[in-house]
């Protein structure tokens, strides 16, 4: 048995005064990526200096304004990636390199060094302020931990003396959801009266990471409204979060800290970072798109950014992941597929202003991706899926009646091999209307107008040639049209009794050189039975002549 009594619960605060239950997100947060120093720092392969700018590249295209590059004081490939990014030019005036440095003299002269010829850096300090980590790692008290960050502060300011670009000052209390929330604002406060240059043209950013998440994102949510309520000078201040996502939860952190009155972001795409990941910037971007929001990234080509990370972090995309997975927008359930084929054909015809389908809260295409993938049809697929995969694919779009006649076909066979493709369902489209000439098989069609003969009671003649187990026979029959005339011929020829129930046509390309497909739906008067027959051509009638063969071989009346 689990051993519970082994663990304590977080404790919560109590908080009354909340507000951030009642809001909603409106815009976008600053963001800043720690791809290249969080993310970077957890891959089993670190990325090489080449990677690293491929990948800064990128985050640039992207639109990011913050992008913290490493710890260059610590190592030596992110020293020299960063120097590169300098010599060659590489960083944009708009965009504020961040470097990250713990409170210590020969770190931090090491991390200036390190930026000298940027215009705009973040510089980040930090340290653990969590009861744990002062108990067991530090073994220091309140007061000594906050002198660290003191000091750091200090030695902050004072290299800043001689460094031409400008700097803004990032401090996190790391371990921040172990911390006592009173403490935690101790510590940043007395940081921000050490700076002491802070204005609202010019912030400090004080970060409160969820460096380990411990609780449910509410109680974090309550933390991050408490302290922007409480920091002294809160329009000097840019309250931002580094969520992790220990308990599966750090996007709804992020989201909820923004409710809260955070003001920006750190993250990575896909959420890449130590443990379980930090949280992904792209789904909470995505999700803001979802609701109207401008998330004020470029995230239109999700399959872009899939291969760059992917090649340069060697980690897979995971199939489920939200709006990246291959498959978050594939329905294998046959509710799901009929729901999904249907919400996509009302948009066609009603066209409307917003985007609304069954099960895909956003339109695939609008990030890149592609329709079709959206449903892939195995045994527990159902007629949707298989209509839409049709008429998606091939441009067949079956008779309602018709779809759970295929669809039986197509289960037999999933039921047998599982996932089946596109091309496989076609074929077996193919083979049992489109192929279904044995034993009968029309070949040749000639109509006569009858419309002007007074003394015939019907205004179409055919003459209909036809093979039957390969031997070639012909007939002519009358009747009101020519689906009517070759009815009446099939029966006094055959000896049959049929029925045409239904009947539906539809182009199957534009252009002058286009085909059609028709639906005949029979019903074999002796036996009650009924089916469905296909058939295509550049002449509408002929296809229809055609799906009446199909149909009648399919209910195997020719002998």
């Amino acid at each position: 048995m689990l051993n519970v009594k082994r663990y304590k619960k977080n404790p919560v605060m109590n908080f009354p005064e909340r507000e951030w239950p009642n809001k909603e997100i409106e815009k976008a947060p600053i963001w800043c990526s720690v791809d290249l120093r969080d993310g970077n720092q957890a891959l089993i392969d670190p990325m090489i200096v080449s990677e690293k700018i491929e990948f800064f590249n990128y985050l640039v295209k992207m639109g990011f304004k913050e992008i913290e590059v490493g710890f260059p004081a610590a190592s030596q490939i992110e020293y020299d990636f960063l120097r590169q990014l300098v010599e060659r030019k590489l960083i944009p005036d708009d965009v504020k390199i961040q470097v990250l440095c713990q409170c210590r003299q020969e770190l931090i002269d090491r991390t200036f060094e390190s930026i000298q010829g940027i215009k705009n850096v973040i510089f980040h300090i930090y340290n653990s302020t969590s009861v744990l980590q002062r108990d067991v790692v530090f073994g220091k008290s309140k007061d000594e931990i906050k002198e660290i960050a003191i000091a750091g502060t200090k030695m902050v300011k004072e290299g800043m003396k001689d460094f031409d670009g400008h700097i803004t000052l990032e401090y996190s209390p790391e371990s921040y959801t172990g911390t006592e929330p009173e403490y935690a604002l101790e510590v940043c406060e007395a940081v921000i009266d050490t700076w002491g240059i802070a204005t609202p043209e010019d912030p400090i950013i004080i970060n409160l990471p969820s460096t380990v998440e411990m609780t449910t994102p509410n109680v974090f949510a309550d933390r991050i409204e408490w302290s922007c309520k409480n920091f002294k000078n809160r329009e000097s201040i840019i309250i931002s979060v580094h969520p992790h996502n220990d308990r599966g939860t750090g996007v709804a952190t992020a989201e909820l800290a923004l409710l809260a009155g955070a003001d920006r972001v750190e993250g990575t795409l896909f959420g890449n970072g130590e443990r379980t990941g930090n949280v992904d910037i792209l789904n909470i971007a995505y999700n803001m798109f979802s609701q109207g929001i401008d998330p004020e990234l470029k995230i239109e080509s999700v399959n872009e950014m899939i291969e760059l990370y992917e090649r340069c972090c060697k980690i897979p995309i995971h199939p489920r992941h939200p709006y990246a997975g291959k498959l978050v927008f594939t329905a294998f359930s046959g509710s799901h597929q009929d729901a999904i084929n249907k919400g996509v054909k009302a948009m066609n015809e009603r066209h409307p202003d917003t985007w609304e389908v069954p099960y895909l809260p956003i339109d695939p295409a609008d990030i890149g991706r592609e329709y079709e993938p959206i449903v892939r049809i195995n045994s527990q697929s159902g007629k949707g899926g298989v209509a839409f995969v049709m008429d998606t694919y091939f441009g067949f779009k079956m008779p309602k009646g018709m779809h759970r006649e295929f669809a039986d076909v197509i289960q037999k066979i999933t039921e047998k091999q599982g996932e089946v493709s596109p091309e496989l369902v076609m074929a077996n489209f193919k083979n049992e209307y489109l192929d279904a000439k044995e034993p009968i098989h029309f070949r040749k069609l000639k109509v006569d107008d009858l419309s002007d003969e007074t003394e015939s009671e019907f205004d179409t003649r055919v003459t209909v040639v036809y093979t039957n187990k390969d031997v070639e026979n012909q007939f002519v029959a009358v009747g009101n049209g020519p689906i009517d005339a070759v009815q009446r011929g099939l029966q006094e020829e055959l000896g049959i009794r049929i029925k045409v129930l239904d009947y539906e046509e539809h182009a199957l390309q534009s252009g002058s050189n286009s085909q059609a497909a028709a639906y005949i739906h029979m019903l074999d008067s002796e036996t009650g039975k009924v089916t469905y027959g296909v058939g295509v051509s550049s002449n509408i009638t002929r296809a229809s002549v055609r799906a009446i063969f199909s149909a009648v071989n399919r209910l195997g009346l020719a002998k």
